[in-house]
């Protein structure tokens, strides 16, 4: 069955050649002009993911993705951003999107990222059903994960992070072992700097003090390592 995207851009040459390329890819594309669009569509059409623009008419990206979580609604999402900075990047993942890609960007590069999302979705519910890091329970089947009865909103690449730390449990994970994981081998399109955002992202929310890490540790110059 084809995967649905659901692209949420208000600029039509960039809106029509990100459909092209993706329907050139065999994926069914739905399309929404503003954010308030973008809302609606994603509650109707279910997308398995949506390319959201932070910066649209009515309802910029951030509150798109933050209403949609807060609904309990776990559409993938990547966001679409000219904002290079690294608090606008840590902003939409603590959101609760998936990845972002900043403008100007290759068609290719977003067909890349697309793939390896869905990928990471399609992986994530592998031989690990369920593990405990801390007080929080991670519920790989059903992909949810809870401290105190509490969703704490981990994400669908959060998941295949932390899947990655639990097989290798006491063990330092390198960077670029993370990223073959994760990316694949032929990965030509996000650097280590992203692995650096997401950890610190899944500190914020597994950690009880962020700060002082107990469960993933950093090994200086070198990667991570996950002690349970």
């Amino acid at each position: 069955m084809k995967k649905k995207i659901l692209i949420v851009e208000d600029e039509p040459g960039i809106m029509l050649s990100l459909k092209d390329e993706l329907e050139s890819e065999g994926y069914t594309v739905v399309q929404a002009e503003d954010g308030r669009q973008g809302l609606e569509a994603a509650r109707k059409e279910k997308p398995d993911l949506m390319i959201l623009d932070v910066m649209m008419p009515f309802m910029n990206g951030y509150d798109v993705c933050k209403q949609l979580r807060r609904e309990g609604n776990r559409t993938l999402i990547l966001m679409l951003t000219v904002k290079d900075k690294e608090i606008d990047r840590v902003l939409g993942l603590e959101l609760g999107a998936d990845d972002y890609v900043t403008k100007p960007f290759s068609l290719r590069e977003i067909v890349a990222r697309v793939k390896a999302i869905l990928r990471r979705t399609d992986d994530v519910h592998g031989d690990i059903h369920e593990c405990t890091v801390g007080d929080v329970v991670l519920d790989f089947k059903k992909y949810e994960a809870y401290r105190n009865g509490a969703d704490i909103g981990l994400t669908s690449l959060e998941f295949q992070m932390l899947k990655v730390l639990i097989q290798r449990k006491s063990e330092v994970v390198t960077r670029n072992e993370m990223l073959d994981s994760i990316w694949g081998e032929d990965n030509m399109v996000v650097s280590t700097r992203t692995i650096d955002s997401h950890i610190a992202n899944i500190r914020k929310k597994i950690e009880r003090d962020p700060s002082r890490p107990e469960h993933i540790l950093s090994i200086r110059s070198v990667g991570y390592k996950l002690i349970l």
